[in-house]
């Protein structure tokens, strides 16, 4: 029997995606210009993308288009833990695009994790965690005022953590506690991430702390479910 024509053009693709005239994360030409090239209809076009989506291969995004899947980043997750030192180890270019920088009051659970009172004042930093052009994460961190108080400054002046509590005189910082668990992406969540609605996400909230054990930092981390496998390790 000869090969159904939705088979050849999805071999063809993945030929294509081998050779690396796709690179992951990279956007496929729409159907209309798929069904061009192979002289086809759409429909057939779309079966043979609905293949390769549902073996992993490309995924697709509603009102985005269809994307090579790009292989999970590993990071690491340890005493020390670096997010432009792990993405750089993938052999990525880190990045930080800074959404919130606001001083606030914490709230009694906030101040249990960070040792201080409640309703003491803390730096909210919100923003996205990038390897190149990817997004791979949303975070809130929050750094305790009193103890940091030149942080907002160093932040907005640089949008690395560790060069930022460097820069205030901190050369290290350990972490004392990680917990990871999953959940779903709200809408919101899905339009900062670029993911869809109901995508999985990592959610990580971790305490820093100074070597001698004094809270820096409460993060909360939720990472993109498809692109980041967290690895937990001893360093």
């Amino acid at each position: 029997m000869p090969t159904p024509l939705w088979k050849s053009i999805a071999a063809t693709l993945e030929a294509d995606i081998a050779a690396g005239h796709y690179q992951p994360g990279q956007k496929l030409p729409t159907e209309a210009a798929l069904a061009l090239r192979f002289g086809v209809n759409r429909h057939t076009v779309r079966h043979a993308i609905a293949d390769m989506a549902e073996r992993g291969i490309v995924r697709s995004r509603r009102g985005a288009g269809v994307f090579v899947q790009a292989a999970p980043t590993d990071y690491p997750i340890g005493r020390r833990v670096r997010f432009s030192q792990n993405i750089r180890a993938a052999g990525r270019l880190p990045n930080r695009q800074i959404l919130r920088l606001e001083p606030r009051p914490c709230d009694a659970s906030e101040a249990h994790l960070l040792g201080i009172e409640a309703g003491a004042m803390v730096l909210a930093y919100e923003g996205l965690s990038l390897a190149g052009a990817t997004v791979m994460a949303h975070f809130v961190s929050l750094f305790p005022t009193a103890r940091l108080p030149g942080m907002a400054q160093a932040l907005g002046e640089n949008p690395s953590i560790t060069q930022a509590l460097a820069q205030l005189g901190i050369g290290d910082y350990l972490r004392l506690s990680t917990r990871i668990t999953a959940e779903k992406a709200s809408a919101a969540q899905a339009a900062l991430l670029a993911l869809r609605e109901g995508d999985v996400l990592l959610r990580s909230v971790a305490v820093n702390a100074t070597p001698d054990g004094v809270p820096l930092e409460l993060g909360t981390t939720w990472f993109a479910g498809e692109r980041v496998a967290l690895v937990v390790g001893p360093d």
